[in-house]
């Protein structure tokens, strides 16, 4: 098997950090020819916060640090599932006529690697496409996220469709990759035969690391990732502050936001509120060490009540957190509580799904031992640098490609 490799994207930013900036480049380093196929909107590809690139990237194809980059105009299949059910069911190629498996069959790589349940079902259009011309390809599914979610809201028809979809497709791939050991044990239930390696969302090791934060009265609650209507829980993030702060000092930090997010949510505060909040808006995947310098806690909350894929989820935002020396605070979501309890480099809120009071609670009990805020600190900083950041997961993904090479 040779070295050419092609990304499948149906619906990540292309510059999505564990897409191009880790798997992508690391196989790269590791002298894999890789091209990416990856969604426009409207004609123009997007950023990881959302924002569109008008000005820049408006090639149809172009080569971006090395990565050949290819780019179709985004399509929704989701709309039509049964549609794609069939399509599998029938075993052949023909009625695979979505760009991405047409542009991902000209390719004709050695090894696809889809990053997203639909761009998994174009990569099986292109297995069999090749196979029916005499060439035999591997293909790898990235499951970034637990699909279908049986916890969602949604239709139990959509999710009856998704899981046999899932079911035929994960009958026809070579390998599995994912976030957590959850979602590892998960696809198991549905084949069992399958060899799947768990790679986590960890970045690079942050090289200026420095244990020694100023010792200042507050405590420094960060924020890292997207902050909208959909994603994260500014309000309650705002609350927190506030209610905090009738009982000790506390300032908040947010890395990220979003597209509209001083407009929309800062401006919209008083200015009491606004002056314990520093905003450093999005900042680039490598500069993210030197924001959280000043940052003692890293606050996650997912709703893992109603989502499964939530309880079972590792984050990059947890990750960036560890690799700082920054204990975390979060909900009980499973892998995550398992990992802290591990490593003793957190808080859990024992809710699955937790209000602003129950991470006040947790705070004020965390704010009382500074030394168990430092201690914490350094066991999630030692166990990144030891054995999860990206410079050992990329290891387990060279692993994955070299098995596969060998087949």
């Amino acid at each position: 098997m040779g070295k050419n490799v092609c990304f499948l994207v149906s619906e990540h930013p292309f510059l999505d950090a564990r897409i191009f900036k880790k798997e992508a480049k690391s196989l790269l380093k590791q002298g894999y020819t890789v091209t990416m196929i990856v969604p426009r909107r409207k004609g123009y590809l997007f950023d990881t916060d959302g924002r569109v690139f008008k000005d820049t990237f408006l090639n149809q194809t172009f080569n971006h640090e090395g990565i050949n980059i290819v780019t179709y105009e985004q399509m929704h299949l989701e709309k039509n599932l049964k549609e794609l059910y069939h399509h599998l069911r029938s075993g052949g190629h023909t009625r695979f006529s979505h760009p991405l498996t047409l542009i991902g069959t000209e390719q004709a790589a050695d090894i696809y690697h889809a990053h997203e349940f639909m761009s998994l079902y174009a990569g099986i259009g292109i297995k069999r496409a090749l196979a029916a011309s005499g060439k035999q390809c591997q293909l790898i599914y990235d499951s970034h996220e637990l699909e279908p979610d049986p916890l969602v809201n949604e239709s139990r028809n959509t999710q009856h469709v998704k899981k046999q979809m899932l079911e035929i497709m994960l009958s026809e791939l070579d390998y599995i990759i994912t976030v957590s050991e959850s979602i590892k044990a998960w696809h198991h239930t549905i084949n069992q035969d399958l060899p799947i390696e768990v790679i986590y969302n960890s970045p690079p090791l942050a090289a200026e690391y420095n244990p020694n934060k100023a010792d200042t009265p507050e405590i420094v609650l960060g924020y890292e990732g997207i902050l909208n209507r959909k994603r994260g829980n500014f309000q309650k993030l705002i609350r927190i502050l506030q209610w905090c702060n009738e009982h000790f000092p506390v300032k908040l930090k947010i890395i990220g936001g979003g597209k509209h997010f001083e407009k929309d949510y800062l401006k919209q505060l008083d200015l009491h509120l606004k002056n314990k909040i520093e905003y450093t808006g999005w900042v680039d995947y490598t500069a993210i060490p030197e924001a959280m310098k000043d940052v003692d806690i890293g606050w996650i909350d997912l709703d893992a009540a109603n989502s499964l894929n939530n309880r079972f989820a590792m984050p990059n935002k947890f990750f960036s957190y560890l690799n700082n020396g920054i204990p975390v605070i979060v909900n009980q979501c499973t892998d995550m509580e398992d990992f802290i309890d591990t490593y003793h480099c957190g808080y859990i809120v024992k809710k699955r799904q937790a209000t602003a009071g129950d991470y006040v609670q947790k705070l004020i009990q965390a704010a009382s031992d500074r030394s168990k805020i430092r201690e914490m600190g350094l066991s999630a900083r030692n166990i990144i640098a030891t054995r999860y950041s990206w410079e050992h997961m990329e290891k387990r993904l060279f692993t994955v490609y070299r098995q596969l090479s060998q087949d």
